[in-house]
């Protein structure tokens, strides 16, 4: 009896080494079946199994098998080439231990989506928030040739190998899609329209975070110390430094991607000389880890909001500063694109319904600089000289090839002499292609500013594709005042 006793507790003891040796090959949670991986090209399938445990890959659409054997940690990895098939497909896994069948898998177009709540708010919209077009958008939503993965929020403060929390590859469907992102799926949809070929939409947002969170410790301890030592990780993890690259990034690569969408600012609009320099750092981040070169990233400008006041100038309370950092981002970030949406914000909600609109401008961007549609711009107008004259100033502009558009009188222009005080101006689009501004209160005028406050309102300044101009500035002042009467 003790004999049997003692061989029972000795197999307890052992068991979690028993199970190690004959333990599972186990995928990531991104690579699954439903899935879709970007066609034409070669991309990586990874996992984790036995040390040295040998391995088999077969896929539907390659002749032959390919032998693999994990290292001596267990990981695995191999490159695999796609093709442009619009078939479904199949990956079939075997090891010693293991039978994995992948089943309706697509070769297609796969986007990354990210951010912070505006990219989060889902298409059936938030609590008393709506999402302007959701019910149409998600009566007509079947699509098996776009596929969705939503990550969960989490928070990690090392990099973790796989995701925690998910929704894993989805069919587009009313249930589905009500749920996911709703820019990142008007942005899939009309893609994969456009397009014809499938569409794949990884989505991994977290409202409220800042861009320190979604950057690796490498990346960010160039610009300030990182130390997660003490922090209480369950406390406002979205805002922890790199705590989102651990959790909600690191995990999907080397998943292959033909580009990224992004939305945020809002949280890091009190700094944006810092916000300058940690943007374009966190794509040069996200594209250094992928390693498959510099991808596109196409991002949006933070919407026109009220943000508790208007008549202020100081660069850490008027959110014109940020939307001017972000627009700077451009030249700073290869192969990028900005969609501008000074007339898509809401005075009283900082997530504006207008969610489609936003992602129309992110698709023109893609459209253009990505799949060769040369014919479709997506660029907005922006300022890029200026001419003192007669007692005013005209502006000339970027991207506005075809000249300038207003629906009515042009409003939100200001100008300032040496004093840096800025009155109310007058402005006309003039030579088609220019604007004109003066005040009879600025006899000596040296400087512009258009729409440079939280929130605005009146008649705006746009191309002839109607692509609404950003808010700028012709100076470089952080103590300028506004004419008070």
């Amino acid at each position: 009896m003790k004999k049997i006793f003692l061989l029972s507790l000795l197999a307890l003891l052992n068991l979690p080494f028993l199970q190690s040796i004959n333990a599972e090959v186990k995928l990531p949670a991104i690579v699954s079946s439903n899935m879709v991986l970007q066609r034409n090209t070669t991309i990586k399938l990874w996992g984790w199994a036995d040390a040295n445990e040998k391995i088999t890959i077969k896929t539907s659409w390659l002749k032959k098998a390919v032998k693999i054997k994990a290292d001596n940690n267990g990981n695995w990895s191999i490159e695999v080439k796609t093709t442009n098939s619009k078939e479904p497909q199949t990956i079939n896994i075997k090891s010693k231990t293991s039978k994995i069948k992948l089943e309706n898998i697509l070769f297609g177009e796969v986007w990354l989506c990210s951010g912070q709540s505006n990219m989060q708010m889902p298409v059936k919209g938030n609590d008393g928030q709506p999402t302007f077009g959701s019910v149409k958008a998600i009566t007509k939503s079947n699509n098996s040739n776009l596929r969705l993965f939503n990550v969960e929020i989490f928070g990690s403060k090392t990099p973790l190998k796989d995701i925690e929390k998910y929704r894993a590859w989805q069919e587009a469907t009313p249930e589905s899609v009500s749920k996911f992102s709703a820019v990142a799926y008007f942005f899939g949809h009309q893609l994969q329209e456009i397009l014809d070929v499938p569409v794949g939409l990884i989505h991994t947002s977290w409202g409220a975070s800042t861009v320190q969170a979604w950057m690796s410790n490498d990346a960010l301890s160039t610009y300030q110390k990182v130390n997660l030592d003490d922090v209480d990780i369950t406390k406002k993890p979205n805002q922890i430094p790199t705590a989102l690259f651990n959790a909600m990034i690191n995990p999907l690569i080397p998943y292959t991607i033909k580009g990224a969408l992004w939305y945020q600012g809002e949280s890091n609009r009190k700094e944006p000389e810092n916000y300058k320099k940690l943007f374009p750092a966190m794509v040069k981040d996200w594209r250094t880890h992928w390693n498959i070169g510099d991808f596109p990233f196409y991002y949006v400008q933070i919407a026109p909001f009220k943000y508790g006041g208007n008549n202020v100038f100081q660069p850490d309370e008027n959110s014109a500063f940020i939307r001017e950092a972000q627009l700077q981002c451009l030249d700073k970030i290869p192969n990028s694109g900005i969609a501008i949406t000074l007339d898509l914000g809401d005075q009283y909600s900082i997530h504006p319904p207008k969610k489609k609109g936003v992602a129309d401008r992110l698709l023109l961007n893609a459209l253009n600089q990505t799949y060769g549609y040369k014919a479709v711009d997506g660029a907005s107008p922006i300022f890029n000289t200026l001419l003192i004259k007669d007692g005013g100033i005209i502006l000339n502009f970027k991207n506005a090839e075809l000249g300038l558009y207003s629906y009515n009188e042009l409003e939100g222009f200001e100008i300032a002499g040496d004093d840096k005080v800025f009155y109310p101006a007058s402005a006309k689009i003039v030579q088609r292609k220019k604007v004109f501004v003066k005040s009879d209160k600025v006899p000596n005028p040296v400087a512009v500013r258009y729409a440079w406050r939280n929130w605005v309102e009146g008649t705006l300044l746009y191309d002839t594709n109607l692509l609404p101009a950003s808010s700028f500035r012709t100076d470089d002042w952080n103590d300028a005042t506004q004419f008070k009467k």
